[in-house]
């Protein structure tokens, strides 16, 4: 049944609609996350915008939640055609291109101002990546710093020795194999049912995701690491691009300018407020200056393996930081 609903509205995008002077073009949007989750509210701003700034010319539908295609899917189905615009965490594509691991290195940024000077040192390598591909890139927005989710008490590394801990791409999965932890690959629309059935027992993501999933209900402790910063990011296929009008394709630019600022702005404030939910509902954490040190060793062999993987552009991507 999902299949063919796909197929359809596959088959009916970028349809034009001839109204006297007026061509309107109608665009399909899959993102892997849910509504209520502050990168897609910002995105059905972005929507808005699109469709206010294109006088009506370009409409886009949001399908959330994986309705469309699951996360890892999409990258693929946007850069074939199959859909016109996606949305995808960066460091999924790490095993694509290393350019995109930085983001889930742990400590290398841990604050806004350190993630913004990354992603300036970044952004050239994403948007030539993504052109190489057959896509555009629009516009990122990070999430709040990544902390540890816990059913456990987490002293020192070995209390995650044999933990099936929850990873949502091959960077965590490769922190989760060095911290000796079980890596299981869960999205985060599933993080509820994962726990509940026994899936997993620990997990790193953000307290923005820890406050919607409601994490005090299947888990005990948060550990505030801020261990990282990963970056959201949302591009189209350039060929459906092309094919917009002069005013679609500005009004796509200037939405999606807008939307990064909105966003970055969004993400701080979505940070403060659900830390402080956090903080009312579980057992809040600061980790402990053992666990600390051992997280930033394991951040300096993964960080060193990146610079390798990359070559000479690594110093390029980090000297903003520098």
């Amino acid at each position: 049944m999902r299949t063919s609903y796909k197929n359809l509205l596959v088959a009916a995008a970028t349809v034009t609609i001839s109204f006297g002077a007026v061509a309107q073009t109608k665009w399909n949007m899959a993102t892997p996350y849910p509504q209520a989750e502050f990168h897609t509210v910002n995105i059905t701003q972005f929507v808005n915008d699109v469709d206010k700034l294109s006088g009506g010319q370009l409409k886009i539908t949001v399908h959330p939640a994986q309705s469309l295609f699951k996360h890892p899917e999409i990258p693929r189905a946007v850069r074939t055609g199959q859909v016109e615009m996606g949305e995808t965490i960066m460091s999924n594509l790490a095993n694509q291109n290393p350019i995109f691991q930085v983001d889930s290195i742990p400590f290398l940024v841990t604050n806004y101002a350190d993630a913004k000077k990354l992603w300036q040192g970044q952004r050239p390598f994403v948007e030539a990546y993504l052109k190489d591909q057959g896509m555009r890139f629009i516009y990122a927005v990070p999430w709040p710093g990544q902390g540890f989710f816990t059913k456990k008490e987490i002293k020192t590394m070995s209390d995650m020795s044999g933990v099936k801990f929850r990873t949502y791409n091959s960077t965590t999965e490769k922190m989760a194999t060095m911290m000796k932890a079980v890596p299981t690959t869960v999205e985060a629309v599933e993080i509820p049912q994962a726990f509940s059935a026994g899936i997993v027992d620990a997990m790193v993501t953000s307290a923005a995701t820890g406050a919607r999933t409601e994490a005090w209900t299947f888990s005990t402790y948060y550990y505030d690491t801020q261990a990282w910063m990963p970056k959201n990011m949302i591009y189209v296929n350039e060929a459906a691009f092309k094919r917009l009008s002069p005013k679609a394709q500005q009004a796509i630019l200037e939405a999606g300018k807008a939307a990064e600022a909105r966003g970055w702005k969004m993400s701080e404030e979505v940070f403060t407020k659900t830390t402080d939910t956090i903080k009312a509902k579980m057992q809040y954490r600061a980790p402990s200056p053992a666990l600390t040190k051992e997280l930033a060793k394991i951040g300096d062999l993964m960080s060193a393996d990146w610079a390798k993987a990359v070559g000479p552009n690594a110093q390029k991507i980090l000297a903003p930081l520098r």
